[in-house]
C-alpha cells in the first residue's frame, strides 16, 4: 500500500478486480521536510538541548579568568574546547538523538592538508574541532562577537578573518594558513562563506582557490549533510544519522579554476547521495 493514497477495491466483480489510487503520492524534494509541530516531542528535545547547551557554555565561561591568569595556554585551551565539543555531541546524541557516523577516514592524509568542506549547520563548525583535533579552521571575524566561544576562538587559535577588508583578508588568511602547516596542523575552510540550505548547490568563494594556490598541499574534500537535521532555516534540531565523507584527495599542481571545479563537483555529488539517504 503506498503512503499518502487511500485505494479502492471492487471485490464483487472479478473482471474489474484492482487497486486505484484515489491521488499519487507527490515525492518529496529533496531537502524538504515538514516542519517540526511546536511541543511536540522532537521539539521539547531539541529546546531542552539548548538549554543544557547554553549552561554547559556558561560553566566553561567561568574557566576563563583562569586560563587567562595562566597566560592563555593554546594546549589548554585547545584541549578545554575539545571538552566542551565533546559535550554538546553528547547533548545532541542522548537529548536530540542526533549522532554521527564518518566514512573514508582512509582518505585522510597523513601529513598536514587543506580541508575543504561544504556548510550546512553549527555543527560541523563545533564537531571538526574533534574530527581533527588540532585543525585550524579558517572563521569569519563575526564569531568572535559570540560570549564564550569567541574567546576560546581566538585563542585556541584559530584562522580568523574580517571579510571587510577585502584583500587584506586573503593575504592574512594564506599567511596564517602557511604557519599552521608549519606547526604540523591542517587548516580547515568553508569554501562556500556561510551555511547553504541542502537544495543548493556547492560554489566556492575565490579564498578556497588562493589557498590551493599558495599552499601547495594535498586537499581533503569533506562533505556531510548536517543540514538535513540541523538547518540554518530551522531552529529545531532532528534526530538521525550525521555522515561526514571524506572524499578522495586532491593533489596540489592543478591550475586554479580546474581545482575549483574538481572539488565543488565532488562535494556537490557526495552531498546530493548523503541526503538523499539522510
Amino acid at each position: 500500500m503506498h503512503e499518502g493514497a487511500d485505494l479502492i477495491e471492487d471485490a464483487t466483480d472479478a473482471r474489474t478486480r484492482h487497486m486505484v489510487p484515489e491521488s499519487e503520492p507527490k515525492p518529496r524534494p529533496r531537502g524538504a521536510r515538514p516542519p517540526v509541530a511546536a511541543g511536540s516531542p522532537a521539539w521539547l528535545r531539541s529546546k531542552l538541548f539548548d538549554v543544557l547547551f547554553a549552561l554547559w557554555t556558561a560553566l566553561f565561561g567561568l574557566a576563563v579568568p583562569v586560563l587567562w591568569l595562566c597566560g592563555s595556554p593554546p594546549t589548554a585551551i585547545r584541549s578545554a574546547t575539545r571538552m566542551w565539543v565533546r559535550g554538546a555531541l553528547f547533548g545532541l546524541k542522548h537529548v536530540v538523538g542526533l549522532r554521527y557516523e564518518e566514512r573514508g577516514r582512509e582518505n585522510i592524509p597523513r601529513e598536514p592538508c587543506l580541508i575543504v568542506a561544504n556548510h550546512q549547520s553549527t555543527w560541523e563548525t563545533l564537531a571538526s574541532l574533534l574530527l581533527f583535533p588540532d585543525v585550524a579552521i579558517v572563521a569569519k571575524q563575526e564569531l568572535l562577537a559570540i560570549p564564550v566561544f569567541g574567546w576560546y576562538l581566538r585563542r585556541s587559535p584559530m584562522i580568523v578573518i574580517d571579510r571587510e577588508t577585502g584583500p587584506k583578508s586573503l593575504r592574512e588568511m594564506i599567511q596564517q594558513s602557511q604557519s599552521a602547516l608549519a606547526e604540523g596542523r591542517s587548516v580547515l575552510v568553508f569554501p562556500e562563506g556561510t551555511r547553504r540550505l541542502v537544495t543548493d548547490r556547492v560554489e566556492f568563494k575565490r579564498g578556497a582557490e588562493l589557498l590551493y594556490a599558495k599552499l601547495k598541499v594535498p586537499v581533503l574534500p569533506m562533505a556531510l549533510n548536517s543540514g538535513d537535521f540541523w538547518s540554518p532555516e530551522e531552529r529545531c534540531k532532528r534526530s538521525g544519522v550525521i555522515t561526514v565523507s571524506y572524499l578522495e584527495p586532491i593533489l596540489p599542481g592543478l591550475p586554479g579554476a580546474a581545482f575549483t571545479h574538481r572539488a565543488e563537483d565532488a562535494l556537490e555529488s557526495a552531498k546530493n547521495r548523503l541526503s538523499e539517504t539522510a
